[in-house]
Formats: structure tokens, C-alpha cells, sequence
């Protein structure tokens, strides 16, 4: 089935400058990790979706979960849609400000899952995520990098506070790019931040998709 545009593709928005970079300082509570929320956030319990896009019909999506649930998303008409791209460890300099989904290992060290980059400020804290089992997503400034067998380790401050994040060489580490109704096609990897209804039904003002090749981590 072929895929649609969205019935009003005026009102799309980048969410992210040239460079790669997040716009805004305005971000949802519950999304600290993702783009800032440029529309008016739907009503509901905060979820999170990840997974592969099934069909887009108007401005109604089918998501195919990781765990094989179908979940029906109903955009808003002002949609926001973004992609990812591929940075890489030597990216990461002092003074930026990243977010990075980590674990703990038995040695209690944090070890990244992914990182990626936010603007100044967004979100700052450390907190739990759904990504994996006990996993945590720190939003903080990068105050210092080291080299580490197999990686680097970064050393984060956030709200007073320092943490130590272990990356290792093969962690995807991305920015985000402008999106558009293009990328929403069978097959995509999506995260989809929005609003789950009492009657099951999910709606959603934005979304990370993939984009040539490359797939949202967080």
C-alpha cells in the first residue's frame, strides 16, 4: 500500500536547525530526551512507541510495536516530523549538551546504550527510561572526554550533580535533521512520543523517524 501525505502538509514544522541541532527550549515533561514539543500536546497518559511504520492513511498511522503490537496513532495536523543522522564519538566535544540512555553494569558503572544530542538546558536531570530494563536517560553538559579501552568516557554535569557515562565504540550517536511525511513509509523504525486515550487509542504531535538507513536509538 502506497503511503499518503498528510492532508495538510503546510503546517509541518523542522524541529531542528542546520546543524543537526534541536530548536526550542519548550520541551514536554515526558519527552526530555526527544525534540522539543512545538504543538499543543494531546490530553492522555504520556507513552512512548517504538517501532516500525505499517501504513500511514491520511493523518492515521498503524505502527508495528518491537514487541508486535499494532498501535493506531492519530497525528495531529500540525505534525512534527524529524529524522536522525549519524554522528560519531569524535563528535562529542566539551560544552555540548547531549542525552544518552545508559544501564549499569555489575561494576555499577554507567555504560551507554545511545546518546544524542539536545539543545542547552533541555530536559536537564537524570532519570529513568523504558529503553531497556533499569536503564536511565541523563540529559547534562559534557564537562570533560577520555579515552577508554574500546571507547570514550564521558564525565556529564547536570542540576549540580556529575555522573561518568561509559561509551563504547560501537553506540549509536546521533543528531537530529529536518523530517517530512516522506520518511513515514513502510518499514521505518519510528520513536513516537504521545498521549494514550482511556479508550486505548494513541495521539501524537511528533515523531522521530528513520532516515537513509539511519534509526532513531533513544
Amino acid at each position: 500500500m502506497g503511503i499518503n501525505p498528510l492532508a495538510d502538509p503546510a503546517p509541518l514544522r523542522s524541529a531542528v536547525t542546520r546543524d543537526g541541532r534541536p530548536t526550542g527550549q519548550n520541551h514536554c515533561v515526558e519527552d526530555l530526551a526527544t525534540i522539543p514539543a512545538l504543538a499543543q500536546t494531546p490530553e492522555g497518559t504520556p507513552t512512548r512507541i517504538r517501532g516500525t511504520v505499517e501504513r500511514l492513511e491520511g493523518h492515521n498511522l498503524l505502527v508495528k510495536t518491537q514487541a508486535g503490537q499494532a498501535v493506531h496513532v492519530t497525528l495531529a495536523p500540525n505534525f512534527t516530523i524529524s529524522g536522525v543522522e549519524k554522528r560519531g564519538l569524535s563528535d562529542i566535544k566539551t560544552g555540548d549538551y547531549i542525552a544518552s540512555t545508559s544501564v549499569r553494569g555489575p561494576d555499577g558503572k554507567l555504560r551507554a546504550l545511545e546518546v544524542h544530542f539536545l539543545p542547552p538546558g533541555a530536559g536537564e536531570g537524570q532519570f529513568a527510561w523504558d529503553l531497556a530494563p533499569d536503564s536511565l536517560m541523563t540529559n547534562a553538559t559534557v564537562a570533560g572526554v577520555a579515552a577508554a579501552p574500546q571507547g570514550q568516557v564521558l564525565r556529564v554535569t547536570y542540576k549540580g550533580k556529575e555522573a561518568e557515562i561509559i561509551v563504547p565504540s560501537d553506540v549509536p550517536v546521533v543528531a537530529f535533521v529536518p523530517g517530512d511525511p516522506s520518511l513515514v513509509k513502510p518499514g521505518a523504525a519510528d520513536f513516537i512520543f504521545g498521549q494514550r486515550k482511556p479508550d486505548g487509542s494513541v495521539a501524537a504531535t511528533r515523531a522521530t523517524l528513520e532516515k537513509d538507513g539511519v534509526k532513531p536509538p533513544m
